[in-house]
């Protein structure tokens, strides 16, 4: 499957160098559009001290590995958000009849290198940020782990939103709600929400773990809201249970689906 995947990927990939001006264009306007969010919580700093309990390096911290997470998804699996166009032109149809999954083939789907920009723009905020926090090693083994399973449960929700189109082919917008909405969502420390919404994210659709659970330990800091402290180490855990979760909605969807006739 990962053979498939690298190899539909390169083949897009080569399709998109044949216009290597186009490419670098992209990718240096998505690091600069990115860059944008950066310089609103700049903005924000310049005005206070803090942001829900945290100084501007810690807010670093949780956005880069945030948006580190979220862009390597968004770049690995992203294109499975685009399944209800397959549907409805029937190009779905020829992804199912071939020797592969429909699933990579849908996530290798265009693979371009111009979201590169946006996980080198993610990648440059969390190393500026680590080096201004000086982390122990005691602590800082988390982060790799944190981004990891941040990974997972964001490919893991575009699945998710990409099952649910079988349903209703035109509910990108739902989806994006949570793919999307959910990588801007982590992008702030999450005590600048209210309780009720936290607890959905970490007890309903584990968007917590991304970078907020995991990151309170990396910053040896307590939790505003008095959840447990083992939440810290769930990661693994509410990453392999999401992905569970998604991979029965996506073969659910796939039993479900029926030809358009086109």
């Amino acid at each position: 499957m990962v053979g498939t995947y690298l190899l539909l990927a390169w083949t897009w990939l080569r399709a998109s160098a044949q216009y290597p001006g186009q490419l670098v264009t992209m990718m240096i306007g998505s690091f600069a559009v990115n860059a944008l969010d950066v310089l609103a919580i700049w903005v924000i700093f310049e005005h206070t001290g803090s942001l829900g309990g945290f100084d501007l390096a810690e807010v670093m911290f949780l956005y880069g590995s945030a948006g580190l997470s979220f862009a390597l998804s968004d770049m690995l699996f992203g294109n499975v958000d685009r399944l209800s166009q397959h549907i409805r032109a029937g190009t779905f149809d020829t992804m199912l009849i071939r020797p592969a999954s429909a699933f990579v083939q849908m996530a290798a789907d265009r693979f371009g290198v111009h979201r590169f920009g946006r996980t080198a723009q993610a990648a440059v905020v969390l190393g500026v940020a680590l080096s201004q926090l000086d982390l122990p090693w005691s602590r800082a083994w988390m982060i790799p782990v944190m981004v990891v399973c941040g990974i997972v449960i964001f490919a893991s929700v575009f699945a998710l939103g990409g099952a649910l189109q079988f349903l209703l082919t035109d509910a990108p917008e739902v989806a994006n709600a949570f793919t999307y909405g959910g990588g801007t969502l982590t992008q702030y420390p999450l005590s600048v929400y209210g309780g009720e919404l936290v607890r959905g994210v970490t007890f309903v659709v584990p968007l917590a773990f991304v970078n907020w659970q995991p990151g309170l330990f990396v910053l040896d800091r307590q939790d505003p809201f008095g959840l447990p402290y083992g939440l810290r180490f769930a990661a693994p855990l509410a990453a392999l249970l999401l992905a569970a979760v998604a991979a029965f909605a996506w073969r659910a969807g796939i039993r479900r689906y029926r030809s358009t006739g086109s």
